[in-house]
């Protein structure tokens, strides 16, 4: 979006930059992933906490660049809550986890959903997280059982989501209904039962036109 490019360029432009790495330091493309400073004399800015800060930009995290994650996800909340930036534009809205749908056509895309959890299900390699009854078409957060040790030492409980509100991040897939694959306990949030967490309140509006693989 223009206006996230323009803060960008106010940013970063004749500035010196530091980057920081995670883990991890590139990804499969071969591109840079490092958190990244603007020097400017004594003063230092954080580009991305910056950004998120004033709603220019969604939280994206991998398994193994996670460090930043926590703050980034206190600020994109502060963010949404006041309505700044994306957050004021329906196009970036929460989805409704119940609203297999709209989610449906959304596939291939990077979406915050959220909703109450119905029930969590067991499988050989995956843990379901259905949002319905009808797991065969409604959403599911899908998590494999390889990455249940990160789950279990962030004390993220994915039998006790059931009955809980939870929201989530991450690319919508197709796999018996819409599905987001969770690497990380980073993607999920419990929330409050009764709070949308600053989510718009829903107006009736035209939308746009075995395991998971």
């Amino acid at each position: 979006m223009a206006e996230a490019k323009a803060a960008l360029s106010k940013l970063a432009s004749g500035a010196t930059v530091e980057l920081h790495f995670d883990e991890r330091r590139s990804d499969r493309y071969d591109h840079v992933l490092a958190q990244v400073y603007v020097v400017r004399g004594a003063t230092k800015v954080w580009v991305e906490g910056a950004l998120i800060t004033q709603g220019l930009a969604r939280v994206y995290s991998l398994a193994d660049t996670r460090a930043c994650v926590p703050e980034l996800l206190a600020r994109a909340g502060e963010a949404r809550a006041g309505w700044r930036g994306i957050w004021h534009s329906w196009a970036y809205r929460v989805q409704d986890a119940g609203d297999a749908q709209r989610l449906g056509r959304l596939t291939y895309t990077y979406q915050l959903v959220e909703g109450t959890v119905h029930a969590v299900r067991e499988g050989r390699k995956w843990i379901y997280v259905d949002f319905a009854e009808d797991w065969h078409r409604d959403f599911t957060i899908a998590i494999a059982r390889k990455d249940l040790a990160a789950f279990e030492t962030a004390r993220l409980d994915l039998e006790r989501l059931a009955g809980k509100r939870a929201r989530v991040r991450g690319f919508i897939e197709w796999w018996n209904g819409p599905m987001i694959k969770a690497t990380h306990p980073e993607q999920i949030e419990v929330l409050a039962p009764a709070s949308r967490q600053g989510d718009r309140p829903q107006k009736k509006r035209p939308d746009a036109g075995s395991g998971p693989p």
